[in-house]
């Protein structure tokens, strides 16, 4: 057995030597190796680009959005207490966060915190590029740095802080509903039918299409119901600013104008911002 053992060895010993001296001999075998293994090395390059140019922005957009809703329920426990029975807002908003998957123990947390948190809530006016107007919701436990870093932002992207902007805008009730391919014609005939005053296209934080019903605030239970038994998947109902005259920005303005919300919407103080922006059509251009 043992002499067995080395015959094999010795063949071994002899089929390796004489893949060396193959490789030697021919120097196309080095290439064909380093041109395997190239695409190993490239692969994980172009992983790593995927995460860096697709999760990472979505991951910082995710932890905004979750940073703007625990905002919302510290302030929304504030006013009407920490039990969603009572608390229609609070309701509202608990509805908002399990349709968007946020954490249960992030939305526990901003609960059980709203009262021992410092913070007071505030609401700037402004003028931004184009002459649009802006409401800019903010929570903050130190209003003169927010003040501050409010107008920094305006300025910086050709707005500035400005009184009168409120009259630009309605409390409204607003019930968003999933766009699940519904037209625009359709939408505005669920509208007429569910008794809303009017609909609007829009994206989620997401960017997701929805759709959102403006109503009477008095109405917005109605509406939702109306346009449930219409067969429309709704998402949440709750009051927003809804602008009754709008500004009609060209291509530039708007550029400008989205650079400036999304500076806004960085700040961590800031909660919400409301706009009255509207595209010019080709003939106002």
């Amino acid at each position: 057995m043992l002499g067995d053992m080395i015959l094999r060895a010795f063949r071994l010993t002899v089929r390796v030597s004489a893949v060396v001296q193959s490789s030697c001999q021919c120097p196309a075998l080095h290439s064909c190796r380093a041109l395997h293994s190239s695409p190993v090395l490239w692969a994980g390059h172009n992983k790593w680009s995927k995460v860096k140019d697709i999760k990472i922005p979505k991951d910082a957009a995710r932890a905004r959005m979750i940073a703007k809703y625990t905002m919302m329920i510290r302030i929304a426990v504030r006013e009407g207490g920490a039990n969603p029975e009572f608390n229609v807002a609070l309701a509202q908003l608990l509805e908002q966060c399990r349709n968007k998957n946020l954490p249960k123990a992030t939305i526990e947390g901003a609960i059980k915190g709203a009262k021992s948190k410092q913070g007071a809530q505030y609401l700037y006016e402004a003028s931004g590029p184009g002459g649009c107007m802006l409401l800019i919701e903010v929570l903050t436990d130190n209003n003169t740095r927010s003040h501050q870093e409010i107008k920094r932002i305006m300025v910086k992207h050709g707005g500035a802080l400005c009184e009168g902007a409120r009259r630009n805008f309605d409390r409204k009730g607003v019930v968003a509903a999933s766009r699940d391919g519904i037209s625009s014609e359709k939408a505005l005939e669920l509208a007429i039918e569910a008794g809303a005053e009017d609909v609007q296209e829009t994206e989620d934080e997401e960017e997701k299409p929805i759709l959102q019903f403006i109503c009477d605030i008095t109405s917005m239970k109605a509406v939702r119901s109306a346009l449930e038994s219409l067969g429309v998947h709704t998402l949440s109902a709750g009051l927003e600013f809804v602008s009754h005259t709008p500004s009609l920005l060209n291509h530039a303005q708007l550029e400008t104008a989205s650079t400036l919300l999304e500076a806004l919407n960085d700040c961590p103080d800031v909660v919400r911002v409301w706009d009255n922006i509207h595209a010019q059509n080709s003939q106002g251009n």
